[in-house]
């Protein structure tokens, strides 16, 4: 059997597909071939037009809320069933809510780190635990291994977000979380990929952008924009299909060199 084939009978679920770097990384999953589960929370119609968008047959779109544990099982049996496997998870879904320190009262202050916890971080790592369980126990591919988890964090991750720091520790803790994940699971040829995006153009996006705020966070990004989904798309699918498996456990930066780390 080819290459090319195997990459033809790889399936993947995106979770928060139905705009943004979702859909983008849903769309250039499926132009390389793959099967695709278009996750969405809320927006039917937007998952269902993804769906249509998407290269070749046989692409799905389903509906969770994925800070409902319960729900993020069920979801993931509905693709299973729908597949019969899946090859990888892209954990892309996610809220960010404002909550600055000095003037946010304590049960807002609360309902933030809830909120932004649950669905940044425990809905992935739930996804990510039934992911690795089916996973390991797949026929390996080829040298792809078993199955790869590409997770979406954010720079905040390292620079922080004075303005919402559940946000930026979410995201640190999703990079530990894959991490953690990624040793665990090597042996077994899974193999768990993070990506770090800055500010990206998106519908989500648009409004800071557009606004006030809008020079000052274009200022800091060399290219003098920032990034594409379709850039972010790039790295999550070298990742999901290509990237060696020694990379296993790498954060990788996609934010046009606006924020350093050493």
């Amino acid at each position: 059997m080819t290459q090319a084939h195997l990459v033809l009978r790889r399936t993947a679920l995106v979770t928060g597909a139905s705009r943004g770097i979702g859909r983008a990384i849903a769309q250039a999953l499926a132009s390389r071939g793959v099967r695709v589960a278009v996750h969405f929370h809320s927006q039917a119609q937007s998952a269902e037009t993804v769906r249509g968008s998407l290269a070749g047959e046989g692409h799905i779109a389903c509906q969770a809320d994925l800070t409902d544990r319960a729900a993020t099982g069920r979801l993931w049996q509905q693709v299973l069933a729908a597949f019969e496997h899946v090859d990888v998870l892209v954990n892309n879904a996610g809220i960010f809510l404002g909550h600055p320190p000095l003037s946010t009262g304590l049960d807002a202050w609360a309902e933030a780190w809830r909120a932004t916890l649950a669905a940044n971080l425990l809905g992935p790592a739930n996804l990510s635990l039934l992911a690795a369980q089916t996973m390991a126990e797949q026929p390996e591919l080829d040298a792809a291994g078993r199955g790869r988890i590409v997770n979406v964090s954010s720079r905040g991750a390292f620079r922080g977000e004075p303005e919402a720091p559940a946000y930026g520790a979410s995201k640190a803790g999703l990079n530990a979380m894959s991490q953690s994940m990624a040793k665990a699971l090597a042996p077994h040829g899974v193999f768990v990929y993070c990506l770090a995006p800055g500010f990206v153009e998106t519908d989500m996006a648009a409004p800071v952008l557009a606004g006030p705020e809008g020079p000052g966070i274009v200022a800091q990004y060399p290219m003098g924009r920032v990034s594409t989904p379709d850039e972010v798309a790039q790295v999550a699918v070298f990742c999901a299909l290509d990237a060696p498996p020694a990379m296993t456990g790498s954060i990788i930066d996609v934010n046009g060199a606006s924020y350093l780390r050493t």
